[in-house]
């Protein structure tokens, strides 16, 4: 059997064909239940951005909210529950982790428009229930009665689906995704925050969803993490990012980002803070993430799986089609200082100086290929 070149780049793309198909299938679930409109993904048309700026941590967030509210409202509708993931890579550092006011907003906004049942749910790089403790969450269950809310240890509940990444040999490896964040009918809020970051240069709302869904061991059992499989290579972990981006993005509701206090320099645990007193939303997570990069003076082509998300459509990353409500981002951007290794990071974006050996006659320019 011989291929010519065209069939040959035409069968490599069939995956991506398959993907695209998946996806579209799983979207078109989402769209037969009574009232949830699914709007296509980017980077066709123009996003909105909130950017609040001011003196009050729940207030911006609420505020930020309020500003897209009718692309909220639109994808809230019909959804039997919402599920707000904080960011707690550190189960002890508060600049590292979701603060307790930025809930309390998200909840404010929710209460007059959605009753419940509201889920907190995370699986922390740590002990998460420590985290929960830690940061004052326990509370906010009794104080939050009327909307349903509880807290969910997504480890410990241990529900999952799959998405195949690459490991150090590029070899296909399964991931184990937290269910709750895959339930069609469940709207998700990524609660992040403005941080420098020690692989991916930044971090915000799209990496608090593709590295938090991982599950991985708790207290009591023999020690494994899904999360590990994500650091095997600056190269690969950039690809696998955008993969489980993939995986997770038909799922997701609104991004909110609470830069109140970024974290520079050592992110995304050990940083000092930088009072920018804003709050970032949207419902197109790139877009919000994208506005964040701006905020934090980071060059965009630097971050490569936000990068590779826009390439792929998963959301907009063109600034010039971001429409950005509220403050503008000249008067609230400054120029956060990047992690010390940030040169190593950058050396993904360069050409690859170890690899297979190049084998095979299409690669020599023949025009068939022995199959």
């Amino acid at each position: 059997m011989s291929l010519s070149r065209r069939g040959f780049v035409q069968l490599a793309g069939s995956s991506l064909l398959l993907q695209s198909q998946l996806l579209k299938a799983e979207r078109s679930l989402r769209s037969g239940i009574p009232g949830v409109q699914v709007p296509a993904p980017g980077p066709m048309g123009t996003a909105k951005v909130a950017l609040v700026h001011g003196e009050d941590r729940r207030k911006n967030v609420r505020v930020s909210l309020e500003t897209i509210d009718a692309e909220i409202r639109a994808e809230l509708r019909g959804r039997k529950s919402v599920l707000i993931k904080p960011n707690n890579v550190s189960t002890e550092n508060q600049l590292a982790a979701t603060h307790l006011d930025a809930l309390e907003g998200i909840l404010d906004y929710l209460e007059p428009r959605f009753h419940g049942p509201v889920v907190i749910a995370e699986s922390s790089a740590g002990d998460t229930l420590e985290g929960f403790e830690h940061f004052g969450y326990n509370r906010l269950a009794s104080e939050r009665r009327a909307q349903k809310l509880s807290l969910v240890d997504l480890n410990r509940e241990a529900k999952f689906g799959t998405v195949e990444v690459l490991d150090a040999d590029l070899h296909i490896t399964a991931v184990r995704l937290a269910a709750r964040v895959l339930d069609p009918e469940t709207f998700v809020i990524s609660s992040a925050m403005l941080k420098t970051h020690n692989t991916v240069v930044a971090t915000m709302t799209v990496k608090n969803m593709v590295l938090g869904s991982p599950l991985h061991s708790v207290p009591g059992e023999l020690f494994w993490s899904d999360k590990r499989k994500y650091h095997v290579g600056i190269r690969q972990t950039h690809y696998n990012m955008l993969v489980t981006a993939q995986r997770l993005q038909p799922h997701w509701g609104v991004a909110l980002i609470d830069g109140f206090d970024g974290m520079e320099g050592n992110g995304p645990g050990n940083g000092t803070p930088v009072e920018s007193h804003v709050a970032i939303a949207s419902t197109d997570f790139i877009a919000a993430d994208r506005v964040g990069l701006e905020v934090m003076g980071i060059d965009p082509d630097w971050v490569g799986y936000l990068a590779y998300c826009g390439q792929a459509g998963l959301g907009q990353y063109d600034l010039t089609k971001i429409q950005v409500e509220g403050a503008s981002i000249a008067s609230v951007a400054r120029k956060y200082q990047l992690h010390p290794q940030i040169q190593k990071e950058l050396e993904w974006m360069g050409p690859l100086q170890k690899g297979s050996p190049t084998m095979g006659s299409l690669l020599l320019g023949d025009e068939t290929y022995p199959g």
